[in-house]
């Protein structure tokens, strides 16, 4: 059957065009329950016409049951029934709907559709609901049922269209479940939030409940109301009658005042450390500008990684950013108190030289709200019985949230995730709803699942999916392997990397030729050789974007069957590489370049340490040892090279765990050692990538993905100078030659660390590194390299952007055929985004792996004396690094219910005085370190000051919290990562 509607549409040059939309309706769609006779006892249709009766691998379709069990325990339904779902519940009720009691659901096209397109997140959590044959669900394409299908009726909006396309759906479905020959007929219920749908369909004779109704229904399962989301947002329900936070402009308005620069659009990113203060990053026309918003009414209700509008405030009112530490846990009280609020705000303004103020403004609206689940625990409430409790999130950077719970006493000392609902102007803070318990804090399981959740690390296990595009076992090498590939058995190669390695992504050869120059070999692990473009394992990969090293373990990027084994370059196996050959001189001058997928058999899988004692004995003069020789020496002329070309070298503290076998906690704590191999494997990857990076931009201008550092602006060097000024050098900031040689000048005899500190400073004042296609930009400079193009080629097992510049070279060489998605700039532009922010959040994870670490080091080490500088002076406090932990920490001035002691904050020097005692960046002193575990959540190394003693205090009691700092600025040490 086929409907058709015709309507005329006029083109941009003027023209008009007859246009014809046909929509097709069918008469044998199935309702989707298990044996139904009039169906033909199968499955029919899911979304979009695509049938879902067809078998796979995956098992049968996914129906209703005959007999449905979900609502049995329901008051309101006691019989037997299915629930069918209008948008609102299926958009905001999602996490009720993902509760293995929830079963035997219909999920309408025209619900599908509209979710599909208000929310891209939720849309595809209920498509592996739906996909999931436990539960039940059955996606019905009512659009094209010639029965449920309706017209838009003259003067009926689409909303409302789409509210009666529900109900006549739902009426089709309980007429023709009277068909079925049970014993007790099975109805059909509609969930609704909308008032005015719920009694329209109450009228037709339908039944239907809000989502509250029925799930307050469900007698055994009480615990589900906790996951209801609260929808009064926008102070509907005002108990007080205060209002807290100004009105958001409507959508419209806010475009309309962007489009006429009266706002400007950016990401809101909350400051960790200051819960008063924030900033709005505005993406202009290749022009990124900071705005700083001050003071609760400002910030009005935006959470951070919104997408907010702002009005700038007249000059006279901007402020500078505060150097207060200032966090938002002295009210357990639900609102607060609004006159401290007041009082704290006043302690961000201070007298200020006219050149430190910045652009300063006020959030009028939300353009997009960027919220997810967010792990954390209860705070503790004073009133047991109340079902109302603050919510304290682990990301210092998100406000607290009022739930509602009957739970409360069980879920003390938990870690729960909740989702926000919505934010009245009543409220202090946003309204939101239980999601999940994820067990006891400070268990190593749960704070690990913390972590991954909270810095977005996708760790699920490989689905069958994914697993079924893997390599049948036993792997061997084909003759069809061989096509383009070729033989480099015989040559000397070997790996070196950190023990207890097993992902080996890379390994090296040097020989010397005939002429008397060398050859020398970077041969990487031949991932893209086993992950196809576009199939499920490839998507995975994408998706994940890296491989995220934890203190304990490894969230692996690919399967273990390719990561730690038939992709690993172990030693004495054949392997797949794709090789990087150069011909140099004994000046480390590249002669010849040329590259080529091979077969490798490496000689050994050394460690650093392993490889470094074979290049320091006398005795050792076999192949492997010659040839790590002649690499070990070739590197060092080449990074003479690249710091001659103002290369930087920068530092930060990295630390490794010494763990105990059987407890896995940590017992010792030490900074990293770097050998002279470590630098000689860098110096070859830096120089492959960089080789890579030419061949694939000299083949493909438009679509090679690269990698860029950009410059800092030269106000982000204004502490590292300040800094270096307060000790009587100058450092150089012109250009990145200028910061390396006067980076290299700055030693002190008296001082020997000083050169390691102001590196560690001037590390902060570093931009991030970003991949980027090359026909979207024009800057591909890599600013801490010196090199005008780079791109990463060298870890393919870990990052996926290894994966895309291998196939990039493979067409450029001949070795394989192109594909659509890898010449499309868009789609690239689309990845690198993706890749970016995963690199990112990999780091983040990292660092809150170590935090949490090092908590459990001092947990059972106890209290420590420890030398320690500062790195950094604020307002009412230092914050300091002890050298021997590589640890970071806050001691705080200013302690509550004690007499604020006399402080005087010195900008440009910069120093603190305290009660007559100065402290400046870069001073020695000695704190004791421990561990305060009072704040089951936010646990804390605390550290008081032993010197220099403050007069008239009796010192202190100060901290750092590690839960899950991830501070942004801290940079890793290798710039070419």
């Amino acid at each position: 059957m086929l409907t058709s509607r015709t309507f005329l549409k006029r083109t941009r040059a003027g023209a008009v065009l007859k246009v014809v939309r046909e929509h097709y309706l069918r008469d044998d769609i199935s309702c989707g329950v298990a044996a139904c006779r009039a169906c033909g006892g199968e499955g029919g249709e899911g979304e979009g016409g695509a049938s879902t009766t067809s078998t796979s691998s995956s098992g049968p379709p996914p129906l209703l049951e005959a007999h449905p069990s979900s609502g049995a325990a329901s008051s309101l339904c006691p019989g037997p029934h299915y629930l069918l779902l209008d948008t609102n519940v299926l958009l905001h009720q999602i996490d009720i709907l993902e509760d293995p009691v929830i079963r035997n659901v219909i999920i309408l096209q025209t619900v599908l559709q509209e979710v599909r397109k208000r929310s891209p997140p939720v849309y595809k959590r209920i498509r592996d609901v739906i996909a999931n044959p436990e539960k039940h669900f059955y996606s019905f394409t009512n659009e094209h049922h010639k029965e449920t299908y309706i017209e838009q009726e003259q003067g009926e909006n689409s909303n409302d269209r789409n509210d009666r396309a529900i109900r006549v759906a739902a009426k089709w479905y309980d007429g023709h479940l009277d068909k079925l020959q049970n014993e007790e007929k099975a109805r059909v219920v509609l969930l609704t939030n909308d008032r005015k749908n719920k009694e329209r369909a109450v009228e037709e004779g339908i039944i239907a409940y809000t989502c509250e109704e029925y799930i307050k229904s469900l007698i055994a399962n009480p615990e589900l109301v906790d996951r209801l989301a609260c929808l009064n947002d926008e102070g509907n329900e005002i108990e007080n009658g205060r209002i807290l936070f100004p009105e958001h402009l409507p959508l419209s308005k806010l475009q309309q005042g962007i489009k006429s620069g009266l706002y400007l659009q950016g990401t809101f990113r909350a400051n960790r450390d200051n819960y008063l203060e924030a900033t709005v990053w505005v993406h202009g026309d290749g022009d990124e500008k900071e705005v700083i918003i001050q003071g609760l009414k400002h910030l009005n209700r935006a959470v951070h990684e919104d997408i907010v509008a702002v009005e700038l405030l007249p000059k006279d009112a901007w402020a500078a950013p505060s150097s207060v530490v200032l966090l938002d846990e002295e009210d357990q009280n639900e609102d607060g108190s609004v006159e401290k609020e007041e009082e704290r705000e006043n302690s961000l303004k201070t007298s200020l030289s006219k050149n430190m103020l910045r652009p300063t403004g006020r959030i009028v609206g939300i353009i997009k709200r960027n919220w997810r689940p967010y792990c954390g625990m209860l705070s503790k409430s004073q009133i047991k019985e109340s079902r109302r409790h603050l919510f304290t999130p682990a990301d210092r950077r998100i406000p607290r949230i009022r739930i509602e719970t009957r739970q409360a006493s069980t879920l003390e000392g938990q870690r729960i995730i909740v989702a926000i609902d919505g934010w009245p102007r009543n409220s202090r803070y946003p309204n939101g709803h239980f999601v999940k318990n994820l067990g006891s804090a400070g268990d190593k399981e749960t704070e690990t699942e913390v972590l991954l959740l909270e810095h977005d690390v996708p760790h699920q296990p490989f689905s069958q999916a994914v697993l079924s595009f893997l390599p049948q076992m036993p792997w061997s090498i084909t003759e069809q392997d061989m096509k383009f590939r070729e033989d480099l058995r015989h040559l000397c190669v070997c790996s070196v990397d950190p023990p207890g390695c097993t992902d080996i992504d890379d390994a090296l050869h040097c020989r010397e030729l005939e002429n008397g120059n060398l050859e020398v070999g970077v041969h990487i692990a031949d991932v893209s050789h086993f992950i196809r473009p576009g199939n499920a394992l490839d998507q995975e990969s994408a998706k994940r974007g890296t491989t995220v090293y934890l203190c304990e373990k490894r969230i692996d990027m690919v399967p273990e069957l390719l990561s730690s084994n038939l992709c690993s370059l172990r030693s004495n196996v054949d392997r797949l590489a794709f090789s990087c050959i150069w011909e140099m001189n004994q000046d480390a001058e590249i002669l010849k370049t040329r590259f080529t997928k091979s077969v490798i058999n490496s000689k050994a899988s050394l460690t650093y340490a392993e490889a470094q004692m074979k290049i320091d004995s006398a005795n050792m003069n076999d192949d492997i040892t010659t040839s790590l020789r002649g690499l070990n020496k070739l590197a060092k002329i080449l990074k003479k090279r690249r710091i001659d070309k103002g290369a930087l070298t920068l530092s930060s503290p990295e630390v490794r765990f010494h763990m105990d076998s059987e407890t896995h906690d940590p017992i010792d704590l030490q900074t990293k050692e770097l050998k002279e191999t470590n630098s000689m494997v860098e110096e070859f990857m830096l120089l492959a990538n960089i080789s890579v990076a030419q061949k694939i931009y000299s083949e493909f201008s438009e679509h090679a993905l690269l990698r860029k550092h950009p410059a800092p602006p030269p106000s982000n060097y204004d502490i590292l100078v300040k800094a270096a000024r307060s000790k009587g050098l100058e450092i150089k900031t012109d250009s990145a030659k200028a910061l390396a040689d006067s980076l290299d000048c700055a030693e002190s005899s008296s001082f020997p660390y000083l050169n390691t500190l102001l590196r560690i400073l001037a590390t902060r004042c570093m931009m991030q590194a970003v991949y980027f296609c090359s026909g979207m930009d024009n800057d591909f400079h890599h600013y801490g390299l010196a090199s005008p193009i780079y791109t990463h080629f060298t870890s393919p097992i870990r990052r996926y952007a290894d994966i895309i510049v291998h196939r990039l070279l493979s067409v450029a060489v001949g070795a394989d055929s192109t594909y659509p998605d890898l010449t499309d700039k868009h789609k690239l532009a689309e990845l690198c985004k993706n890749l970016n922010y995963r690199h990112k959040m990999a780091q983040y994870a990292q660092r809150a792996s170590v935090a949490f670490h090092t908590q459990l080091f001092f947990k059972n080490k106890g209290v420590v004396n420890e030398e320690a500088y500062i790195l950094f002076v604020r307002k009412n406090a230092i914050v300091v690094l002890i050298p021997k932990y590589g640890l970071e920490g806050t001691v705080f001035f200013e302690e509550k219910d004690k007499a604020k002691p006399a402080l005087v904050y010195n900008d440009e020097i910069p120093s603190l005085t305290v009660e007559g005692t100065t402290f400046h960046i870069f001073d020695k002193v000695i704190v004791n370190i421990m561990l305060d575990a009072s704040n089951v959540q936010h646990q804390k190394i605390r550290m008081a000051l032993i010197e220099p003693k403050i007069l008239g205090s009796c010192g202190p009691s100060q901290s750092t919290q590690l839960s899950s700092k991830s501070e942004p600025e801290k940079k890793k040490k290798k710039l070419g990562e």
